[in-house]
């Protein structure tokens, strides 16, 4: 989130796509309702089901599943046809007035610089034009064919009221009542926040269309303010802290990158990875770079890591391609090229698309280690259907875990607040924390190389493990290492002392910390994570000594933004930051610019980035989208139509496409119908069927299809039906409903079955996995799979 759960009653209008949160997010999305009592707000539903949302929403519309990009390339075009985006914002706090070179270009789908053999784009063209300075050119007034604002005008020209109509199977009118109330969020007292999930992220371009998202939200002014934002909503409790400390292994801890093959040197990935700023005004906060990762390696190695030997910089992994993702160790698995798998935390098999596939991937491994509360469907993947449990050679340990109730430790929520929570019980039998279970995996692959020796053994005998009993680490111990702290003594700190915010962090090798944006939770006065003061001082809910917000207590990022040139908030009524001359500084949140630097200084509002702006265009080397500068409709790689924008080039052309043998793409001819997955309140995720509960509440796996559909097919409310795609069928009961209605879509109706996910051949309450008929296909950018969209076909079974 760029804004907070509580600041979503500070909107005027709560726009709702690509996730469901009064489903499932039921009481963050009490916020949505407290706008609509205390602003009177709007609230929009755009989405492929009349969900739960929508019954609360004030203006619904039906879309077909895929389509979200050319329904927000639709708003941007409205805003910007009809001049109401905020001007005076996007003249000062965007990139809007950046030129861009005369050779970039786009056309029949594809932009400048793509090869078809390769299947990936050289990005020389997509780059501002430079002056003699060394910086972008600019055009303060924006009139130039070049600048980014005109740029943006050409491209989403295309996307009209009628072909978005045509494309999503909305009526014009439909797009129009929306976007006429978008509009008005252009006004700088008036602002609409954007609330998505995984909706939007489960494409083969879920990050681009994220990032529409981003540039309408640009545009209107509504980043940086009160009652605006980007707001993700995270599935778990702490999937937002997962994704800060790495448990995807794209970034290391805190978005760091990893080292790319290529950089055999530490002064190579520095100079690669740090940016040189783009605008006299810009901080550039990124060319602080090094001392993120020099600490980051010091709280690795320690003493190990020297000046001399490059802190210890061999002995991180260079994966090619810069990481590996879980696409690629299935396809390896399947391919017989890993030979054994560590997994916790994560129900496996039941999440990964094209689940047939990674059940036959499982079998080729000699060894797995499961941690988990439960006994899942990954554990026993050899139960699956279609599986002979005699050709099954895998040895699987299991070890069983403490849930979040039976361990303290930090959490960090959507709106990265960083709060302690304590054990309340121990956990049952021989369950362990994890925290118990991976000090003695350290301990005992340490003995190991210390007796054994091995091909490199340095970075496991010389990793800093610092705790007081080695075998089992405390929380508090682990976040002192995130937090930072000096490993020397140093200008009036002692060695050992935490640091107190990551301004502290330095390259020469005298910090160490384990992820920069967490520096300042735990500094020498105390674990602030810990904090529990309900004091609101500027009266918009920030509450800011309730827990710790990354990055350094700031509650809404980019909020230099809510203010103009003068420092003045664009709303008064909603100040969340202004200057003030009398204190010679910023007041009110931490301000996400120098804290005393004046406004007439003019230090852009978005500190992160070499622009000092809102990044409306996503230039070369500054970005590092696969896919585009720009967002672009695509159709989902399984489609029932084409794509009317451009017919030769209708999927993402850079994709991560996966051509095994088992991996089958379904098409129109065979497979009619659209499918789409999605989630219940009824049930958390691939967890509670486990327990007695709100599982008995939604016991038997079951699809939802239009009572037009049933009617065709002879299925009535009840009956067994089958859905089949390219990849495997599975069996559930048939929900006919009105909820989703026949689209029309380039002349022909267009179905759409939803799919919930949450059973699995394990647990109380079972029933088919439905990701044994999602497609393996990947968004290039995040490695995200495409269960959003996809084709399918469906029969009755029996009544």
């Amino acid at each position: 989130m760029t804004n907070n759960w509580i600041d979503i009653s500070n909107s005027d209008l709560v726009f709702v796509m690509g996730g469901n949160p009064a489903e499932n997010h039921p009481c963050g999305f009490k916020w949505a309702i407290k706008a609509r009592e205390k602003r009177g707000a709007k609230i929009i539903c755009v989405d492929p089901r009349f969900n739960r949302t929508a019954a609360v929403a004030d203006i619904f519309v039906q879309i077909r599943p895929g389509t979200d990009i050319a329904f927000l390339g639709g708003l941007i075009n409205y805003v910007l046809q009809n001049e109401k985006y905020q001007k005076e914002y996007v003249r000062l706090h965007t990139t809007a007035p950046f030129i861009v070179r005369e050779d970039f270009g786009f056309k029949d789908g594809l932009f400048t610089g793509y090869d078809p053999k390769s299947r990936e784009y050289d990005t020389t063209t997509w780059d501002y034009e430079f002056g003699p300075d060394g910086y972008p050119k600019m055009d303060p007034e924006m009139k130039h064919p070049r600048c980014v604002l005109n740029i943006l005008k050409k491209h989403y020209s295309r996307y009209t009221p009628e072909v978005v109509a045509k494309i999503c199977g909305c009526t014009k009118e439909e797009f129009l009542r929306v976007a006429e109330e978008v509009a008005k969020c252009g006004s700088p007292t008036k602002n609409m926040t954007i609330l998505y999930a995984l909706g939007w992220t489960h494409h083969s371009y879920g990050t681009q269309l994220i990032r529409t998202a981003c540039i309408l939200q640009l545009l209107l002014g509504n980043i940086g303010v009160a009652g605006g934002g980007i707001n993700a909503l995270r599935g778990h409790a702490n999937v937002q802290g997962m994704t800060d400390l790495a448990g995807q292994n794209k970034n290391l801890p805190t978005y760091i990158k990893p080292p790319k093959p290529e950089e055999q040197t530490l002064a190579q990935h520095l100079r690669n990875r740090t940016p040189r700023k783009l605008h006299p005004t810009s901080m550039n906060y990124w060319a602080n770079y090094p001392k993120f990762f020099i600490s980051f390696l010091k709280c690795m190695w320690g003493d190990a890591a020297t000046p001399e030997n490059d802190f210890a910089y061999d002995y991180l992994y260079k994966p090619e391609g810069g990481y590996n993702s879980w696409d690629k160790f299935i396809d390896d698995m399947y391919k017989g090229k890993i030979e054994g798998m560590v997994t916790a935390a994560l129900n496996f098999l039941n999440n990964t698309p094209n689940a047939k596939k990674t059940v036959r991937a499982l079998k080729n491994l000699k060894w797995m280690v499961v941690l988990d509360p439960f006994m899942i469907e990954t554990a026993q993947f050899w139960k699956a259907e279609g599986m002979d449990p005699s050709e099954v050679k895998t040895e699987i340990l299991v070890l069983p875990t403490a849930t979040f109730l039976e361990k303290e430790g930090s959490m960090t929520n959507s709106a990265r607040w960083i709060k302690w929570k304590y054990k309340a019980t121990d956990p049952p039998g021989e369950a362990k924390d994890e925290f118990w279970i991976f000090g003695r995996f350290f301990m005992k692959i340490k003995e190991l190389y210390e007796k054994e020796g091995g091909a490199f053994p340095d970075p496991i005998l010389n990793l800093v493990w610092p705790y007081k009993n080695p075998y089992y680490p405390t929380a508090e111990e682990i976040l002192t290492e995130i937090n930072g702290y000096y490993t020397r003594d140093v200008d009036g700190h002692r060695k050992g002392e935490r640091v107190r915010l990551f301004t502290d962090l330095r390259d020469d090798g005298s910090t160490a910390c384990g992820g920069w944006l967490y520096s300042g939770v735990f500094p020498p006065e105390g674990n602030l994570a810990k904090r529990t003061d309900l004091s609101d001082p500027l009266g918009l809910g920030t509450y800011p000594n309730y827990a710790w917000n990354w990055p350094a207590n700031r509650r809404v990022l980019y909020n230099r933004a809510s203010c103009d040139e003068k420092g003045r908030p664009w709303d008064p009524s909603r100040p969340l930051l202004r200057w003030d001359p009398e204190k010679g500084r910023w007041v009110g949140d931490t301000p996400d610019t120098a804290a005393t630097a004046p406004p007439e200084k003019g230090i852009g509002a978005f500190i992160m980035l070499p622009e000092g702006r809102g990044r409306l265009f996503a230039a070369r080397s500054y970005a590092t989208f696969k896919d585009g500068p720009l967002p672009e409709h695509y159709e989902p790689y399984e489609s029932p139509v084409t794509n009317i924008l451009h017919p030769n080039v209708p999927h993402n052309p850079v994709a991560k496409v996966y051509k095994a043998d088992i991996d089958l793409l379904g098409t129109p001819d065979k497979f009619p119908y659209v499918a789409t997955t999605y989630r219940l309140t009824e049930h958390y995720h691939f967890w509670t069927k486990h327990i007695y509960g709100t599982s008995h509440l939604a016991p038997v796996m079951f699809v939802e299809i239009p009572e037009e559909l049933a009617k065709e097919k002879g299925i009535r409310n009840g009956d067994m039906v089958r859905v089949v795609t390219a990849r495997a069928s599975i069996e559930a009961v048939a929900l006919v409903t009105k909820r989703i209605r026949p689209l029309k879509v380039a002349g022909k109706t267009v179905y759409t079955i939803g799919i919930p996910i949450h059973w699995g051949f394990e647990g109380l309450v079972k029933g088919a996995i439905a990701n044994f008929i999602t497609p393996n296909v990947w968004d290039p950018n995040s490695r995200t799979p495409e269960f959003k969209g996809f084709l399918a076909n469906i029969e009755k079974v029996r009544a």
